[in-house]
């Protein structure tokens, strides 16, 4: 066997291999000699089919299958001479396959990159600290108090924070527009569920009145067509309805899952729920500014086939996820960026395990799947689950093996402390 490499853009690496036909020929007529005992031939007894007869009829079909395996094997051996590692599969150009004639062909295909870590202790990461305050408890309790508003219908102008039951039809230069009409729905004043300045214009009014509104859209609307237009709607209000919040009692303990009707209990509860969700956020968060500080000191090439096949992944759990219309898919194109980012950090964690010698620890497995159980109402059904399940242990042990690489990370890295609210860090959206 022949082989010659060039070294194309990048990581693209082109193979020319040449097998010679003497190889080709001597692996096809082996083939046909073990199939003379087992094919059946009219006119003959079963195992007597002459050579001559066999090869005349099945040895197309026996070169096919000769030349589909010798490309693999021939391939497979060439990169091992060559010492390359190939990431995702060829492009196989053939050059010459027929009888007779050597086979020929071209294999261009990408390979890893070779991946050289640099110094951890010279890394500067912000390691985000809070805690759950008893007054954060307190909010929690009354967001939770909210959920359970009620409304009750009174005979007095509105205000804010009531509930305006309204109908509206809504109109652009006097023509009424799509989705501009709406009956007897129920608005809660101050709640920013509608357009800009269509609550504020709620206020004031009782049940019976009718007036016209005089708004814009906001240049960033959803709907095309709508973006900064002035629009007028024609508005009567139905009925207001006064809010009231339930009273913090054993009732509404219970209804949170406080068995003895106690707030004691509701408010550990909901620390413990709440200190909990802030220990994984503070942990993403570090993750995050750890992968981020590690790809800033460790620039890599990435295989283009991996970035696309993990764009496709991306594109795919889009969709499977539900947040598209029907039918609706979005380009790939626009998960590139994030694809290549975990292309790049899966190859640096591969080379940080590798060098590093990191085992993955099996008690904090263990306890990991303990943790996921806990919020569930049979955590050891959900134990059994893992435990039985090759594919969600494996899940597990890869989120474990990422800590641990984050934490020999955190070690030697320059580690800048930054304290936050519980808001801060939960709610960053809300913030500014």
């Amino acid at each position: 066997m022949q082989v010659s490499m060039e070294t194309g853009e990048g990581l693209e690496r082109t193979l020319t291999i040449q097998v010679p036909a003497e190889t080709v020929e001597k692996e096809v007529e082996n083939r046909l000699k073990s199939m003379t005992s087992r094919v059946k031939v009219d006119g003959f007894r079963p195992g007597k089919v002459p050579f001559k007869i066999v090869k005349q009829q099945y040895g197309d079909q026996i070169h096919q299958e000769v030349i589909g395996d010798v490309l693999q094997t021939s391939f497979r051996d060439a990169v091992i001479q060559e010492k390359l590692n190939p990431a995702g599969n060829p492009n196989i150009v053939p050059k010459t396959m027929g009888k007779g004639e050597p086979l020929e062909y071209s294999a261009t295909f990408e390979v890893y990159p070779e991946v050289k870590l640099g110094d951890f202790s010279k890394l500067e990461v912000e390691r985000v600290t809070a805690t759950a305050s008893d007054a954060d408890v307190d909010n929690m309790i009354e967001t939770l108090r909210k959920q359970r508003t009620t409304y009750t219908v009174v005979e007095r102008t509105s205000q804010d924070g009531d509930q305006v039951t309204v109908s509206f039809e809504g109109f652009i230069d006097g023509v009424a527009f799509d989705g501009g009409k709406a009956d007897s729905i129920p608005v809660v004043i101050g709640a920013s569920s509608m357009i800009p300045g269509f609550e504020e214009q709620l206020t004031g009014k009782s049940a019976g009145d009718e007036f016209s509104m005089e708004i814009s859209f906001p240049e960033n609307y959803h709907v095309e067509d709508l973006k900064g237009k002035p629009a007028v709607f024609e508005t009567k209000i139905i009925s207001v309805a006064e809010a009231k919040l339930p009273e913090l009692d054993e009732d509404f303990a219970k209804s949170f899952g406080a068995t003895d009707g106690s707030m004691d209990s509701l408010r550990s509860d909901i620390r413990d729920n709440m200190d909990r969700e802030l220990k994984n956020k503070l942990a993403t968060l570090l993750k995050n500014n750890v992968m981020d500080a590690v790809l800033k000191a460790n620039e890599i090439q990435v295989p283009k086939a991996m970035v696309d096949e993990e764009a496709a992944n991306l594109q795919q759990q889009m969709s499977q996820a539900g947040q598209l219309q029907a039918g609706m898919t979005l380009p790939k194109e626009l998960f590139e960026q994030e694809a290549t980012r975990r292309v790049a950090l899966g190859l640096l964690i591969g080379e940080i395990v590798k060098s590093g010698d990191i085992k993955v620890d099996r008690e904090r497995v263990s306890a990991k799947i303990e943790e996921f159980a806990s919020t569930y109402e049979d955590p050891q059904e959900v134990i059994r689950h893992y435990q039985n399940n090759h594919q969600a242990m494996a899940s597990v042990e890869a989120l474990v093996m990422e800590e641990m690489v984050v934490d020999q990370i955190v070690g030697q890295a320059k580690i800048t402390d930054v304290e936050k609210t519980f808001d801060d860090v939960m709610k960053p959206a809300a913030q500014g």
